[in-house]
């Protein structure tokens, strides 16, 4: 899709843009999830016909590929610091802010992650801050795919605040009966709001990619 024009060339001038398709595919994704983004219903958010959105996509797939990379352009890219790690780590913490307003995009980065003009620009910030790495370019791929990975799964669980809250107390239970001795020497959880997205992040990174 990226290699090919923007518009069809078949039939009337195209009076859309793609970026105004992927645009109008978001919002309706935002507000009503990640099913409800058909071509029918894309078309009408744009006041148009579904058949008028194949001047610009060949099928649905393509449309959520251009949405995902759409909101990959949120990201916000420092010049290094020469720290790469705590480089990587806020790059980490940008996505969980764009998986957190797009609560679609978690499951589309698990299941079908593409690479599309903005998720290109990520991959070479990525590999600009581990300029210099002792790493190996395919380990430094690795732990960026990790880091992906990792942040949409939090994301997307993040998203199950009930079942985590059930899990809690379950797990809580059991600690009390003292049937499982290790799992009753566990500390307790950090208090005071403290995010511990960041030292896991650090924790896999430094894991994946040691200096």
């Amino acid at each position: 899709m990226w290699l090919r024009p923007e518009q069809s060339g078949v039939g009337r001038p195209a009076r859309r843009s793609r970026a105004e398709l992927t645009r109008a595919a978001v919002h309706v994704a935002d507000r009503e999830g990640l099913d409800a983004v058909t071509m029918r219903r894309v078309a009408a958010e744009l006041d148009t016909g579904a058949g008028s959105l194949y001047r610009y996509v060949e099928n649905r797939e393509e449309l959520l590929d251009l949405m995902a990379d759409h909101v990959a352009g949120e990201y916000r890219f420092a010049e290094p610091t020469g720290d790469w790690l705590a480089d990587l780590v806020d790059v980490g913490l940008q996505a969980r802010d764009i998986h957190r307003r797009h609560p679609w995009l978690p499951d589309r980065t698990m299941t079908a992650p593409g690479v599309g003009p903005n998720a290109v620009d990520l991959l070479e910030h990525y590999l600009t801050v581990l300029d210099g790495h002792p790493a190996d370019d395919a380990t430094k791929l690795v732990a960026i795919g990790a880091v992906n990975a990792l942040v949409a799964a939090i994301a997307r669980s993040e998203q199950s605040t009930v079942r985590l809250e059930r899990n809690a107390e379950y797990l809580a239970h059991v600690a009390a009966s003292g049937t499982h001795p290790h799992i009753s020497a566990l500390s307790a959880p950090p208090s005071g709001g403290t995010d511990p997205l960041p030292a896991i992040l650090r924790g896999v990174l430094v894991g994946l990619l040691p200096a």
